[in-house]
């Protein structure tokens, strides 16, 4: 069993296999895709507790 967070990357996001040409860049797409599961994260959250208009 993996950790939420990682499981998503990998299935839903592309997995973790980064190919870019320098650390800097690389840290910059794991970032990115960080970014995205969160956004995702809190839409779901938030979807769940807001009433239906």
């Amino acid at each position: 069993r993996v950790e939420h967070v990682f499981g998503s990357m990998e299935n839903e996001q592309g997995g973790m296999f980064v190919r870019t040409i320098g650390l800097a860049r690389a840290n910059v797409k794991v970032g990115m895709m960080n970014l995205v599961y969160n956004m995702r994260r809190f839409v779901s959250l938030y979807s769940r507790i807001a009433p239906a208009a």
